[in-house]
């Protein structure tokens, strides 16, 4: 065998090997974005897999145990209600009819158990009601006192 097929098999070997790690830490880290409703139609086949599921938090579905960090309550699409639990501190905007997004595996028993709690907010910035507009603002904080009565 000459040394030009010996490197060429070797560099499909190495070529090989290195596509199916790619392929399989990929695969293992792949996280599926689902709604309750399509969660619960997949029944058994989604217990034990990971997910991502969006929807909004149910009001007076919130139940917090403070001295266990334990979290319970229920999202939902419109259609269909999971009910997930979560042990930690949720985000701060995290809250009752708002939305959400929880990350986590589906247990048989038909509860989702969440790692992380991503809450969702609007895209729209309303500046405080009571702020001087945009540069104004921002130039009375960086001046020291008196500086700014030339500039007005």
């Amino acid at each position: 065998m000459s040394w030009r097929r010996k490197f060429l098999l070797g560099g499909l070997v190495i070529a090989a090997a290195l596509s199916w790690v790619v392929y399989a830490g990929l695969r293992g880290s792949m996280v599926y974005f689902v709604t309750p409703s399509e969660l619960l139609a997949q029944g058994g086949a989604a217990a034990g897999k990971a997910y991502r599921v969006g929807g909004m938090v149910v009001e007076g579905s919130l139940d917090r145990d403070l001295p266990t960090l334990q979290l319970s309550f229920a999202l939902t699409d419109g259609r269909a209600t999971l009910p997930v639990r979560f042990r930690g501190t949720p985000p701060d905007l995290f809250a009752e009819g708002r939305g959400a997004v929880v990350e986590g595996t589906y247990a048989g028993d038909g509860v989702f158990l969440a790692s992380t709690i991503m809450a969702k907010h609007s895209e729209e910035y309303h500046p405080p009601a009571d702020a001087e507009p945009g540069y104004k603002e921002l130039m009375r904080t960086l001046l020291k006192p008196g500086e700014g009565e030339a500039a007005k």
